[in-house]
């Protein structure tokens, strides 16, 4: 199956090529970047707009064979040279912000602080890169900002795990990567600690795992319990009843179908 590209890969490369174009006066309609994996991601430049002072361009995300409600949405990174008051005191070189379409946080435990924009570590680190490449290029001394967009994210976030992660007003840009591995265990994995760890920050003792809906749906419908300390673990009971562990849990609630535990429990 073919594998695609992170949301923070196509904020990287969108970054690079508007930051090349704004240093160098000149359009850029194709940009490469290296992925963390170690594998080139050689894309194209759309949706370009120049001025003096500021670049934007785009770059349309594809997500391989893997079946992310992102796939296809374009990417923006918008870089200029003029530093927003707010951020005039700042020491980075590169200055990176979510603009239309990127969530915020509203809870601990989280990637990134309550306030800031959902852009994760590794593509924060990955834009960071690809930027400061072009202005050493450039012998460019002074700070630049960057502004990372997906304006469909605001509508796309209502599919994800973003409402109940505590991320609001748009879409995460996430990748450890900056590889979509189609059908990604590591994904959901990845998606299963985040919620622990977002309801252990929350000071919670107990915590309730389920496989599936039926699980769920009986809970709240047998004992109308708070679906908010619920986390659905799909197949990887033993995995999340390892992270619940790690994390300090002191109580944990196991529920789901009969079927589908005795299922599991012969490792089918």
């Amino acid at each position: 199956m073919r594998y695609g590209f992170t949301t923070g890969s196509c904020s990287a490369a969108a970054a690079k090529a508007a930051a090349y174009m704004l240093l160098s006066g000149r359009e850029k309609t194709k940009i490469e970047i290296m992925t963390p994996k170690g594998i080139l991601f050689r894309a194209r430049v759309l949706e370009i707009q120049r001025s003096e002072h500021v670049v934007s361009c785009a770059v349309r995300k594809d997500a391989g064979d893997d079946p992310d409600v992102t796939n296809h949405v374009l990417v923006y990174a918008k870089v200029t040279t003029n530093i927003p008051k707010a951020y005039s005191d700042r020491k980075e070189k590169v200055i990176i912000e979510g603009g239309t379409g990127i969530g915020r946080v509203t809870k601990r435990g989280l990637d990134q602080p309550i306030g800031a924009a959902a852009i994760n570590h590794v593509p924060r680190e990955m834009i960071t890169k690809e930027v400061a490449e072009i202005l050493q290029l450039f012998d460019y001394q002074a700070p630049v900002y960057v502004e990372i967009s997906i304006p469909e994210g605001t509508v796309l976030a209502e599919q994800t795990f973003n409402p109940q992660l505590g991320i609001e007003g748009g879409i995460s840009v996430l990748g450890t990567t900056g590889i979509v591995e189609p059908m990604s265990e590591q994904a959901l994995l990845d998606t299963i600690k985040t919620e622990l760890s977002v309801k252990r920050a929350e000071n919670r003792d107990l915590v309730c795992i389920s496989p599936g809906n039926y699980g769920m749906d009986f809970l709240k419908r047998t004992y109308g319990f708070d679906l908010d300390t619920s986390v659905k673990c799909s197949n990887f009971i033993g995995n999340t009843i390892d992270m619940v562990v790690q994390f300090g849990f002191s109580k944990l609630l196991l529920c789901g179908h009969l079927g589908k535990l005795i299922k599991i429990s012969g490792g089918i």
